[in-house]
């Protein structure tokens, strides 16, 4: 649990105080030393326009893990307000609510993602657009699951025969049960978002250039995958360490959360 806790904090730490930690400028080029390996001031060498790709890591972590934490946000809004106005608005706001949840659910994420940032044109607006899209559906079953067991308690039929409106009543009884569960489901979605950042902007689909982020740094050193594969190593370790770290988090949360159910 320690290790796991160490983890988070340090993707964390570096999604905010990354580029502040940057040696060099990200994006200044120095063709004379293209390729370098690490030595000196190049602690993990240099790519093919010479930048550094230390620095580039760095700023890299604040728009993949940034951007992960947005779409996952968002997605978790969205899907939280219709999973709720499904438990809550009748049968028909039910029915109109799920079968928009299943249309979705019936398409590969990446691949819908994919399609929809091509449609739109490679930007960061477009991402975060086709993430958000293709990735609030959990969060609208397990919203829609816990308001539809909670809507016969006593407390929910007195605050309806109170006056209560539909609203106040998901604000006050349903938001409170919902975010645990919410929350275990949003470090999964989390994890997805980076992997969805990191895929697209491999793609080329993602954050466009010359700024860094993981995804694109891998884009970047394919061609010289065989000569200097630690251009391609250390991306990939941030995507692969980030993820990992944020599933075991989201693991011990969940375990966490059913040893306190079980107590009590």
């Amino acid at each position: 649990m320690r290790s796991v806790i160490v983890l988070v904090t340090v993707c964390l730490f570096l999604a905010v105080f990354g580029p502040m930690l940057a040696p060099h400028d990200p994006t200044n080029i120095n063709i004379p030393n293209r390729l370098s390996p690490p030595r000196g001031e190049w602690l993990l060498g240099t790519d093919a326009l010479g930048r550094d790709i230390l620095s580039r890591l760095l700023h890299g972590a604040r728009w993949s893990l940034g951007l992960a934490f947005v779409v996952s946000l968002l997605g978790l809004i969205i899907g939280t307000t219709v999973g709720l106005i499904a438990a809550q608005g009748g049968r028909l706001a039910d029915w109109i609510a799920m079968r928009a949840t299943d249309t979705f659910l019936a398409f590969p994420e990446l691949v819908a993602a994919v399609v929809i940032a091509g449609v739109l044109g490679a930007s960061t607006a477009s991402l975060i657009f086709a993430l958000t899209v293709t990735g609030w559906m959990r969060y609208a079953r397990v919203a829609r699951g816990i308001g539809l067991s909670g809507s016969n308690r006593g407390y929910v039929i007195q605050a309806r025969l109170a006056g209560m409106s539909p609203l106040a009543i998901a604000r006050w009884h349903f938001l409170p049960s919902l975010l645990p569960s919410l929350t275990v489901v949003w470090t999964g979605m989390l994890a997805r978002a980076i992997l969805g950042i990191s895929t697209l902007g491999f793609l080329g689909f993602g954050v466009q250039p010359p700024m860094p982020e993981w995804g694109t740094m891998l884009l970047d050193a394919r061609i010289h995958m065989r000569s200097t594969p630690l251009q391609m190593i250390w991306p990939g370790l941030c995507v692969v360490i980030s993820v990992l770290a944020i599933n075991l988090a989201g693991d011990a949360l969940r375990d966490a959360l059913a040893e306190q159910g079980a107590k009590t």
